[in-house]
This record gives C-alpha cells, sequence and structure tokens, in this order.
C-alpha cells in the first residue's frame, strides 16, 4: 500500500485518523522541527534482524526513547540482532529508509516481520503517530485500532515494555 491507499484504507473501514502532512523527514531529530499536534504521542520505528536474516521485527517506541538491541535480544530470546538492510526493507515492507513504520506491515504478505510495540502507547491518551508508508506525513490513530488492523491482517504483534 502507498500512502493514498493507507488514507483510503482507513477511511472505508470508519479508522478515525488525523493526517498531519509535512516535508519529508528521515529521523527523529529531522522530525522535531515540524509542528505536530500530539508530540508525545510520535513513534521511532527500528527495522531489525537476526544474523541469519531469517526472523525479522519493527520496534516502535516512543520518540524520545531508546532501544537496547542487546537487552531486548536478551528479553525476547532472539538470536544477535541488528539493522535489517534497504534491500530487506524494500522487499519485505515496499519502504525506503525514512518511511518506516507499522502501517508498512500490510505490505508484508507473508506476515514474516514480528512487530513489537512499547506499551506506553496504550497509556491515555492512547495515540500513535505514524507515517502513512511515506515520510510526507504523519498518521494520528488510536493505538488500539493500529493494533486490531495489524492484527487483522495476520502480523504477529507483542505489546511489551521498553
Amino acid at each position: 500500500m502507498n500512502k493514498q491507499e493507507i488514507y483510503n484504507y482507513l477511511n472505508e473501514n470508519h479508522i478515525w485518523h488525523e493526517i498531519t502532512e509535512h516535508k519529508a523527514v528521515y529521523n527523529m531529530a529531522e522530525l522535531s522541527a515540524v509542528t505536530l499536534p500530539y508530540p508525545e504521542a510520535d513513534a521511532k520505528n527500528l527495522f531489525v534482524r537476526d544474523d541469519k536474516k531469517r526472523t525479522y521485527y519493527l520496534i516502535t517506541v516512543k520518540g524520545d526513547r531508546r532501544v537496547d538491541l542487546k537487552e531486548f535480544r536478551k528479553t525476547h530470546h532472539t538470536r544477535p540482532l541488528s539493522f535489517a538492510s534497504e534491500n530487506d526493507l524494500m522487499e519485505l515492507l515496499h519502504l525506503v529508509p525514512g518511511s518506516v513504520t507499522p502501517l508498512g506491515l500490510l505490505n508484508d504478505a507473508a506476515c514474516r516481520v514480528q512487530f513489537f510495540l512499547d506499551e506506553a502507547f496504550l497509556e491515555t491518551p492512547g495515540l500513535i503517530g505514524v507515517h502513512p508508508n511515506e515520510n510526507t506525513a504523519t498518521v494520528w490513530l488510536h493505538t488500539e485500532a493500529l493494533l486490531s488492523i495489524l492484527r487483522d491482517h495476520g502480523t504477529s504483534v507483542h505489546v511489551v515494555q521498553f
């Protein structure tokens, strides 16, 4: 799905959302220069893989949080982890660097990527801001709606504490 297809999907399924269009951003520092309506709900996404390129993970945390991949590995009993390549990102999620988002998991037809979400997104107000498969906008959704979309797609979803 591309950006417009994401918007269409949300509208056709009557999923509440707001859209903030903005200049292309490629990292959290660039995004901090953009005025956002819900900055506390903005998400940072890490697309990683194990050392055998067998298992892929999309880790989504609050924008101001850091993820220790060694700790993640220990807690979730994975093989050694590293960032996935641009080729992996395109092949599995049909995304380019800077556009990584949980909504990209809708492009993962084989559901090869496991999704790990920071449970802090479920705290009041229960919103999350993610790219609509392009880094030129942020879509604000209820976190539970995002989880439901991904589970309905067949994605393996894990809500965890970071």
